[in-house]
């Protein structure tokens, strides 16, 4: 009787571990890592075609998605009424993918790249990359033009709006911004302005500036918050390397250097106190191990990688000492999807046919999405490539980072966007 009562409590409770439902409220998730603690227990949501709760049409960007509840955000490419096309922040219903409003923002006067992942063209453009943040009802959008937007969630009007160019002396970059705002706190943390407000950090609610520092060049990988030492902390990629901060007050705590060419977007990964960055473009990857005495912080390269190891833009996961993600450049339609050992650098498996996708973790399976539209789910261990399922999914091109939220996988491309049902068994 005590064993019955005993295994049944038991499953009540994985039960119910199982229905704990999280938000994924900005780029690289709630904690910059790209990871969640909502679990998948089993594959079959990718394997059934009735998994799928539905598909709409997202036409051009590789924004990926933030959601809050039932809602789920991003940014598409419309053709306004003078025939222009702009960016546009939309919100969809993640019980019926309607469209519940939209906003309109910057004109989209950059050049579109055109053409499907595994065309010839496979150039930039294609509309806007930055993701929306989203958090107790407000949501938080960075555009191409630099422009800082607070809509309210609940019906797309804008609450609050900063301009980064006009306001504090922005330097927009070649391909225009991709960074996506990030929330620590009261705070919503861009990086973009002129000399001495290079670093911006607003009050989440009214938009007032916080602080404002250093003159450094943005890139195109987003900001992350992490905790290094005990101590929280904002890390910068920009061109001059690595730059982290107080996120209170914005004082420099510590800086690496790294090469820029051309575009980085892809950004840092913590591991305890090392951190791991990489950049296309034959720039390649570095770690480093981030040392403490007192209050004074330092950094030291434990190795280098030049012209290897090439995170384009899509961020790797940091597992139990491994990195896992896609390492290539321009290697569409076919860029291996990688385990690789942090501490030295070696790879352990390899698989190809991944291309410029991008991955996230939950638990110990990796959810990825090919730049072709293939979500698969493989175990994040490094033995050796093991993949649980995979399924075309999308049409379009896949630059974009599928999430994982209350209970659903969100992904999209410069085509479309498909909602799946990770429940279901």
């Amino acid at each position: 009787m005590k064993t019955s009562l005993l295994s049944s409590l038991i499953l009540i409770l994985l039960g119910t571990a199982q229905l704990i439902a999280i938000d994924w409220n900005q780029y690289h998730g709630r904690r910059s890592d790209n990871k969640t603690d909502e679990l998948i227990n089993s594959t079959n949501w990718l394997k059934k075609s009735a998994a799928q709760k539905w598909k709409v049409k997202t036409p051009l960007g590789f924004s990926s998605f933030s959601c809050e509840g039932t809602k789920a955000f991003t940014l598409v490419a419309q053709e306004d009424e003078d025939g222009l096309m702009r960016e546009v922040c939309i919100a969809l219903d993640t019980r019926s993918g309607n469209r519940l409003w939209e906003t309109w923002l910057c004109r989209m006067d950059y050049k579109s790249g055109g053409g499907n992942s595994g065309a010839p063209n496979n150039s930039g453009g294609d509309g806007p990359r930055s993701t929306p943040s989203v958090f107790n009802g407000k949501v938080w959008v960075y555009d191409s033009d630099m422009n800082l937007y607070c809509i309210d969630a609940k019906d797309g009007n804008i609450l609050w709006d900063v301009s980064v160019l006009k306001e504090h002396a922005g330097r927009n970059i070649k391909w225009k911004n991709s960074s996506a705002p990030l929330i620590e706190g009261n705070q919503v943390i861009v990086y973009g302005g002129g000399p001495g407000q290079s670093l911006l950090a607003f009050n989440r609610e009214n938009g007032e500036l916080i602080w404002k520092k250093a003159d450094e060049t943005a890139t195109h990988a987003t900001p992350i918050a992490t905790t290094i030492h005990g101590v929280r902390q904002v890390i910068f990629f920009c061109t001059s390397g690595l730059v982290s901060v107080e996120p209170e007050t914005g004082v420099e705590l510590w800086r690496q250097s790294f090469p820029f060419k051309v575009s980085t977007a892809a950004s840092p990964v913590v591991a305890g106190d090392l951190v791991y960055c990489s950049a296309g473009y034959g720039v390649g990857a570095g770690l480093y191990r981030i040392s403490k005495n007192g209050s004074r912080f330092s950094s030291t390269e434990v190795w280098r990688k030049k012209n290897d190891m090439f995170n384009h833009w899509s961020t790797p996961i940091y597992h139990e000492g491994h990195l896992f993600g896609m390492f290539s450049f321009k290697k569409y339609g076919n860029g291996p999807l990688q385990c690789i050992e942090l501490e030295t650098g070696k790879t352990k498996w390899s698989k190809d046919g991944y291309g410029p996708g991008n991955v996230i973790l939950s638990g110990d399976k990796l959810i990825a999405l090919s730049d072709n539209g293939e979500l698969s789910v493989v175990n994040a261990t490094p033995s050796k490539y093991m993949e649980l399922a995979r399924r075309k999914v999308l049409s379009g091109k896949c630059w974009s980072t599928p999430i994982l939220s209350n209970g659903l996988v969100l992904a999209r491309s410069t085509e479309e966007a498909v909602c799946i049902d990770a429940r279901v068994r």
